[in-house]
């Protein structure tokens, strides 16, 4: 049996939670698991993750791998780097620094656009 610790999505539309569980590889998502190792919340501010790592370990030690994600997970975890995680997504994060972005550009082009206005009624 190929064993992999993974997350298994929980929480309603739109507002995912995750666990995170030891499952056999060929199971569904979120379908049955072995064991429960831990949780994540990305929504909340900041981000809540909680993966027993005695646990993960002893399923590594029988040959369980992990997933990309839940090993991204672990590592910050482990290197208390979970501050860094805001649980807001760097699409959003793109969209408002673009829109903050045009809304200043507009706003020197109106403020030039009225300076010649003056200069030109000065005249």
């Amino acid at each position: 049996m190929a064993t992999m610790i993974r997350m298994q999505r929980a929480g309603a539309r739109n507002h995912p939670t995750y666990r995170i569980v030891v499952t056999d590889s060929r199971n569904p998502r979120d379908g049955r698991f072995i064991e429960k190792v831990g949780f994540y919340n990305p929504r909340s501010n900041p981000v809540l993750i909680n993966i027993d790592e005695e646990r993960v370990s002893h399923w590594m030690g029988h040959g369980a791998k992990c997933s990309e994600s839940v090993a991204s997970l672990l590592k910050r975890q482990q290197e208390g780097k979970l501050g860094e995680l805001t649980g807001v997504p760097k699409a959003k994060e793109r969209k408002r620094a673009a829109k903050a972005a045009t809304a200043q550009a507009a706003a020197k082009a109106e403020a030039a656009a009225s300076e010649g206005d003056s200069a030109e009624s000065g005249e």
